[in-house]
């Protein structure tokens, strides 16, 4: 999962980016309105948390422009501004959830995957397609019954693929989704070649279909 932090407390940031960091995403990290509105105007983002207090703009102006993408990510408010008014106006305005400040690191973390579930898979943690079962909390996944075990970079280009199914998605969407700011260390597309056979591979090993097509000149595509 890539998330967007917008939050303009550089201690706060750090705190959320190194504690989703551990729970496996990909996080960036925006301390301004002008830098966030570039991120997601560039990229795209699974959830976005957001402040409203930015000290160059509001946030919820920067909702109304997410609003704008075709592939809207999920969108929770974290604010220390906790009255009635500023959390309908967040929810009305296209937020998926409002988080008050202070909070728990625990429950933010519960708060973006069920976003995540609503956005993607209907609110399931176990995603079952054709003869695929995922468990997105434990992150297993299994292949007509049987385990695959598979390293996590291979489990999120899964997901991935399956929250995209059907849907031509390009190599650079792939490997944004699945190093973030890490990217630029890169040099070449190689790693997601390689990420996509041991996939194949594992999937086939187990009697599993040869779902990921190759679209030439665009990207890949996995057809259910």
């Amino acid at each position: 999962m890539k998330i967007l932090i917008v939050e303009d407390e550089p201690e706060l940031s750090r705190l959320i980016k190194n504690f989703l960091t551990d729970s496996n995403f990909i996080c960036e990290t925006a301390l301004t309105f002008r830098n966030a509105s570039e991120k997601i105007n560039d990229y795209d983002y699974d959830v976005v948390l957001l402040d409203i207090m930015l000290p160059d703009g509001n946030g919820i102006d920067l909702l109304k422009e997410i609003n704008l993408k075709s592939d809207k990510p999920g969108i929770l408010i974290l604010s220390a501004k906790n009255s009635i008014d500023d959390k309908i106006n967040g929810l009305d305005s296209g937020a998926d959830d409002y988080l008050p400040k202070p909070f728990h690191l625990p429950e933010l973390l519960a708060r973006i995957k069920s976003i995540y579930r609503r956005k993607k898979f209907k609110g399931n943690s176990k995603i079952i397609i054709d003869d695929i079962e995922i468990d997105t909390e434990s992150k297993e996944v299994s292949v007509k019954s049987k385990n695959a075990e598979l390293t996590l970079k291979e489990f999120e280009l899964l997901l991935f693929f399956l929250a995209n199914k059907n849907k031509v998605i390009t190599k650079d969407s792939i490997a944004e989704h699945l190093w973030g700011d890490d990217l630029s260390s890169n040099d070449n597309f190689d790693f997601i070649y390689q990420h996509i056979k041991n996939l194949r591979k594992k999937i086939s090993d187990l009697g599993g279909k040869n779902y990921i097509s190759t679209v030439y000149g665009l990207g890949y595509k996995f057809k259910i």
